[in-house]
């Protein structure tokens, strides 16, 4: 069994060095959100026009938008009033963000698990990423909870290569596989999308617990997310003493604070992680 976690490992490195891997490609609806995000001559109305051909797409960006953690004075009642409240860039990200959930199905029982969860956990790391950039950093939430949704992203062609080739791997060896080369790959897709160069290091960075950067940044911010959710558990990173990881200091965080024990904070990262679902 040993030889087919080589071969996987083998074959997706290969593919990625003589760019030949198949990537994902974003979802139709993402393209068109940042195009015009991009185009400087666009208004509210033609991004409204654009994501309100995705009826389901809608609705969640309404619903963020009616949420504690941007509800106003009154209600929003419509796609158009959401998309001014929240401005053309967090709409965007948010929606560019969202859109991506459709990539993450697969016909086989086993790796359509594999993705709901994959993707799940993103969402979650995404909206304590959003909190922590509103609290603790300049950096924006939008771009924030961006960086959280894509830092798996790599997972996607792995399970798809797995599935695509009707391999039979234990979920223990698929792990290793998957914590082994995904974050490259990730990268990978993240330049062939062309997303802004501070969130393409995200996958490759999120998890080295002891990188050294001048100021903070979106994979400081995955990173304390992540540390943040499996607080308590049993996962290995459970093992390390949090005070050697500078991510703490570069967020001005405490580590052996649980900011799960901060009320305000603790409802702020439940409301931010349940908005994405």
């Amino acid at each position: 069994m040993s030889n087919i976690v080589e071969t996987i490992k083998t074959d997706l490195t290969d593919a990625i060095e003589n760019d030949k891997l198949v990537l994902p490609t974003l979802p139709e609806v993402a393209l068109q959100v940042r195009e015009i995000t991009e185009n400087e001559d666009s208004a509210i109305l033609d991004l409204v026009k654009v994501i309100s051909n995705d009826t389901a797409l809608s609705a969640r960006i309404i619903r963020v938008c009616n949420s504690p953690l941007f509800r106003g004075s009154r209600a929003i009642e419509n796609l158009n009033m959401a998309v001014s409240r929240l401005g053309m860039a967090y709409t965007s990200n948010l929606a560019m963000g969202l859109a991506m959930e459709q990539m993450f199905q697969a016909t086989s029982d086993m790796i359509d698990k594999r993705l709901r969860a994959t993707w799940q956990k993103s969402t979650e790391v995404a909206g304590v990423c959003h909190v922590l950039a509103q609290h603790y950093t300049t950096l924006k939430p939008d771009q924030a909870t961006l960086a959280g949704l894509v830092h798996l992203i790599g997972v996607l062609p792995i399970l798809r290569y797995v599935e695509d080739q009707d391999i039979q791997i234990s979920s223990i060896m698929l792990d290793n596989v998957i914590d082994e080369i995904h974050p490259r790959i990730g990268a990978t897709i993240l330049q062939k999308w062309d997303f802004p160069k501070e969130l393409q290091n995200v996958p490759l960075e999120y998890a080295n617990l002891h990188r050294e950067v001048p100021a903070a940044d979106y994979a400081d911010l995955v990173l304390i997310a992540n540390l943040q959710l499996i607080a308590g558990t049993d996962h290995p990173w459970t093992e390390v003493d949090w005070k050697t990881i500078s991510a703490f200091d570069r967020l001005g965080l405490d580590p052996e604070v649980d900011m799960n024990e901060e009320e305000d904070l603790n409802a702020q990262m439940e409301a931010a992680m349940a908005l994405l679902q």
